[in-house]
């Protein structure tokens, strides 16, 4: 595998960052996960839009421009010969001290990375996810905003191992006040009487890009959608549940916390929406 890394391609193996780059000690830096389909990268633009977003917010300035960042995403993906897959986009606050100050780190670092992956196993697919709700809180926007995608995702991974402890693959995170923001890696809605139903991202969701698809299918399929504050009861006693991430696409959920939702299986609503996703990854985005 061929990783592009700060301006070059190298073997994975010669794929190595500095023991002091502040991404590694720190957390700090900013990714993105992207889809390619067909030879089709999906919602480009977005993605590396989000990135500089994050990138502004963590007062990391990216001294490459958006064309060159696409560019180079692209020819990882040729250099690999990937046509449908999985890319890893990371910008890192570079090397420092052993301090926090990021004004010591006057280069920020670049790599990217396209392979594969399976976030969950391909039967869930069809049969649905069986999740649970986790004891550890979505971190509050007043501390750290959802909307950073940041490389400290701590937050998500305790919850991740809770998850597991509990014999599930995912599980809903809440926020301080009790309410739904999102799962572990996925944005999280719900259908309830043909509506369909998601937290809003100043609840703690991620504003995420396959979300925002989602809601655009929505719109396009004619069925109404509202962001709403979300309960555990929402959930047990909603229609339909389904989740949507870059690395899960649209996975339903048939159960929560022991209690089934709807008829244990994956709905109607959830099967245009995941029919009609996966005609539009292959139109909407950029072209390898």
């Amino acid at each position: 595998m061929k990783i592009y890394l700060d301006g070059k391609f190298v073997d994975e193996s010669e794929a190595k960052i500095s023991v002091f780059d502040h991404g590694l000690l720190y957390g700090d830096g900013v990714f993105e996960g992207i889809r390619v389909y067909q030879g089709n990268v999906f919602r480009l633009e977005e993605h590396l839009e989000r990135l500089e977003y994050s990138a502004k917010a963590l007062l990391l300035k990216m001294p490459w421009s958006r064309k060159e960042i696409a560019d180079a995403t692209m020819e990882t993906c040729r250099q690999n010969e990937l046509m449908d897959g999985y890319i890893r986009l990371v910008v890192t606050r570079g090397v420092g001290d052993l301090g926090l100050s990021p004004w010591l780190c006057p280069v920020p670092s670049i790599f990217i990375i396209a392979g594969k992956i399976a976030l969950y196993p391909a039967e869930h697919y069809t049969t649905g996810l069986s999740i649970v709700t986790v004891p550890t809180r979505r971190i509050s926007s007043a501390a750290l905003p959802p909307a950073v995608k940041s490389l400290n995702y701590l937050n998500n991974i305790l919850a991740k191992m809770e998850a597991r402890q509990a014999g599930a693959l995912e599980a809903i995170m809440l926020n301080d006040q009790g309410y739904v923001a999102e799962c572990t890696g996925d944005n999280i809605f719900i259908v309830h009487k043909g509506e369909i139903i998601t937290p809003a991202a100043s609840q703690g969701a991620l504003k995420g890009i396959t979300r925002s698809t989602i809601m655009a299918i929505a719109e396009e399929l004619k069925i109404p959608l509202k962001e709403a504050d979300m309960t555990r009861y929402d959930v047990w006693n909603a229609d339909e549940c389904f989740l949507t991430g870059t690395a899960a696409e649209v996975i339903p959920v048939v159960k929560l916390d022991g209690r089934e939702i709807g008829n244990a299986k994956p709905g109607p609503v959830t099967q245009r929406i995941l029919e009609a996703f996966r005609r539009r990854v292959l139109v909407e985005g950029t072209r390898l």
